[in-house]
């Protein structure tokens, strides 16, 4: 009998210590994540994305360009739920330039949209690259703005599951606008009125080439970018050959301010308003940003939306002209 009670300790004895060191051991893991986690943990705003692709400079093939648009984002973690604020904001805004920078030269957007469904492992996240898409391919004043990057951006919003109907108000709104007067689509036509009250219509202006400047006269840049116009040996020849006209477009209600600045403006142009501000009414164009510049060919086809360099013009014209 005291052997069978001796077997009976050892055994408990065995259990209770097994038990302990497994205890002892769940908590040395506990300790271990929680030390990983503290480790981890950094300051908001300031984790830069790996980036596990080549720099686009290095890129010497349609193959390493493909590989580049589909792993780009590898380097990102789309499961960071609330802890995605960690990223820099400019970091991440760098990283979509570079991105867009990747995926424009293929003519295929579509990885922008696919983009926008990773985003959506998570609210926050999907937040968060709604904010810097809308930063650096949206925003009038970003120099890479660009509408056909942001539509398929903007077509995914508004399918989101992860967006209420209130939610979609905004990207709907962005997307109408964006569809206005695309690229390689004839522009909207529009009314113009000229100091003397007489009237027209875009599309009946005739030339091989039709620059459109929505200006404001109180505006220092429109200035500049009149004067670059004026000093154009390029854009003046072609005035002169009758293939470019120029038109200038107030688009405001203060006429006094633009009569006051007719002086200025060179003869050759129409220089008009829209009477009754029926663009901005109707938003037939983007005037958020002012100047703006379209470049029309003959038949009133976009060739450049919402420019503000006139060696963008420039160049433009000269492409187009070698492919005529």
């Amino acid at each position: 009998m005291r052997f069978i009670y001796t077997i009976l300790g050892i055994a408990l004895l065995a259990t209770a210590c097994n038990k302990a060191a497994k205890e002892d051991k769940k908590e040395q893991e506990a300790q271990k994540i929680a030390a990983i986690e503290r480790h981890d943990e950094v300051a908001i705003g300031t984790r830069q994305m790996e980036r596990t692709v080549p720099h686009i400079s290095a890129i010497r093939s349609r193959e390493e360009l493909s590989y580049a648009i589909e792993h780009y984002w590898d380097g990102f973690n789309f499961d960071a739920g609330e802890r995605v604020a960690e990223y820099d904001t400019v970091d991440m805004c760098r990283a979509l330039v570079e991105y867009a920078t990747l995926v424009m030269p293929t003519g295929d957007f579509s990885p922008m949209r696919r983009l926008i469904e990773r985003a959506e492992a998570s609210r926050p996240v999907l937040d968060y690259f709604m904010t810097i898409t809308d930063m650096v391919l949206n925003d009038p004043n970003s120099p890479m703005r660009n509408d056909e990057l942001y539509i398929p951006i903007l077509e995914r919003l508004v399918e989101s599951p992860l967006l209420d109907e209130y939610d979609r108000l905004i990207p709907q709104r962005d997307l109408e606008r964006a569809m206005q007067n695309r690229i390689g689509k004839v522009a909207n036509d529009f009314k113009y009125t000229l100091a003397d009250g007489t009237t027209g219509k875009l599309h009946d202006i005739e030339a091989n080439y039709t620059l459109v400047m929505f200006n404001n006269p109180d505006c220092p840049m429109c200035r500049m970018i009149i004067d670059d116009i004026n000093a154009s040996p390029m854009l003046n020849e072609l005035q002169e050959l009758g293939r470019l006209q120029v038109v200038t477009l107030y688009p405001d209600a203060d006429l006094e301010a633009w009569r006051r600045n007719l002086d200025h403006m060179p003869r050759r142009w129409i220089v008009a308003y829209d009477d009754g501000c029926v663009i901005t009414e109707q938003r037939s164009y983007d005037l958020r940003a002012i100047p703006s510049l379209y470049l029309l060919d003959a038949k009133k086809r976009v060739l450049i939306k919402d420019g503000t360099d006139v060696r963008v013009i420039e160049e433009a014209i000269v492409y187009y002209d070698t492919r005529r």
